[in-house]
């Protein structure tokens, strides 16, 4: 069995921003435009009117102050309110391999390594684009990576499944090293025209190198550790798939795009993604005062301040438990690995951190990491 590092990690940030006040422009003339339409309707309490938004709503609700979309125009079109992108032939590569290959390169190129020194990509994200090739395998070829490739979905927890996955082919000598790849297009799973959800997620492309500690670069985290937990919930739900048009479903049913019960999410993932990360911090001798740094899931700020309190019995510092959240908005299983990417530089050899994603399904995943 070999040890396992954590060499690198990529990024690949989307070319648009769209800022809150953009977006409450942009829902706010969507909404008079709906409720002038249905007037009657509302007046007579058939129907309820759009409610306004606001970036003070918006902020208080998430935290978030803009997101990177790979397309804006159509998301602020009143019209249309979703992204407006082309459509691809087969002999071009996905919009979501593109991402990942970038994300991809980005990675290799901070670790010194070539497509030569990966057996396998794992592409994990919470929306694939589509059912078969796998995205994965785009990626590899386009990498020019020998070995294999696969597919995984476990929502926004995909990127942390997906380490421990590449950790365990790692250990076990079945791969020398394994790129998991999180390529997450969110903009175009959001209902934009939802009040309650409008606002929360953006677009972005992240990849891990995971390979032998003994031939990781200087500087690298080895994994002490993994561990993933499973309950089932509806509360976070999309259900859009194959099978709806068999159902002679409308495309514009609302339950096709991104739904949750928002404050029950709250309510039910933050004691378990504390206790999640107590436990598995307490497996290797770890206490989560002892913790140099916590890369958390990046959904929504005041979740991620109950969970380190939960954790430290005080409110964690903006150093201990960095936040992107503000910068990139919710992107899904993308989200604790751009913290980690943005926050790790400063930390020295031996101090310990761990990386937790928490989301539908539910699902939870971390890895507890240690500066070489």
């Amino acid at each position: 069995m070999h040890r396992v590092a954590i060499s690198s990690t990529g990024l690949y940030i989307p070319p648009y921003i769209i800022s809150n006040e953009e977006l409450v422009a942009s829902f706010n003339s969507f909404a008079a435009q709906e409720n002038a339409v249905n007037a009657d309707a509302i007046a007579a309490g058939t129907r309820q009117p759009v409610p306004m938004s606001s970036t003070e709503f918006i902020e208080k609700a998430s935290g978030i102050k803009q997101r990177y979309v790979m397309e804006k125009s159509g998301i602020l079109d009143p019209q249309r309110m979703r992204p407006r992108l082309r459509q691809r032939p087969d002999s071009e590569i996905s919009l979501l391999a593109e991402i990942g290959v970038a994300a991809a390169r980005d990675a290799l190129e901070r670790a010194g390594k070539t497509a030569a020194d990966v057996d396998g990509v794992i592409c994990a994200c919470s929306n694939l684009q589509r059912a078969y090739p796998a995205i994965a395998v785009e990626i590899q070829a386009a990498l020019g990576i020998q070995g294999f490739g696969f597919d995984m979905n476990v929502a926004c927890s995909s990127a942390t499944f997906g380490i421990e996955m590449a950790v365990n082919a790692v250990k076990t000598g079945s791969a020398r090293a394994i790129l998991v790849v999180d390529p997450e297009v969110t903009s175009s799973h959001l209902a934009w025209q939802d009040r309650d959800c409008h606002f929360i997620f953006g677009d972005v492309g992240t990849a891990v190198l995971i390979e032998r500690l003994d031939s990781a670069p200087r500087g690298a985290f080895e994994v002490l550790g993994t561990r993933l937990l499973t309950s089932f919930s509806n509360t976070i739900r999309n259900n859009a798939g194959y099978m709806w048009r068999s159902e002679d479903r409308n495309p514009e049913d609302r339950d096709l795009l991104f739904y949750q019960e928002g404050r029950k999410v709250f309510k039910d993932v933050c004691p378990m993604a504390a206790e999640h990360m107590s436990s598995h911090l307490a497996a290797h001798g770890v206490a989560p005062g002892g913790v140099r740094r916590f890369w958390l899931h990046q959904a929504n700020l005041a979740m991620n301040q109950l969970i380190s309190r939960r954790l430290l019995g005080r409110d964690a510092t903006p150093d201990e438990a960095p936040v992107i959240l503000d910068e990139f908005a919710n992107t899904a299983s993308a989200g604790s690995i751009i913290a980690f990417h943005r926050h790790h530089d400063d930390m020295q050899a031996g101090e310990v951190g761990i990386i937790c994603s928490f989301g539908a399904g539910y699902s939870i995943g971390s890895a507890v990491l240690r500066r070489l």
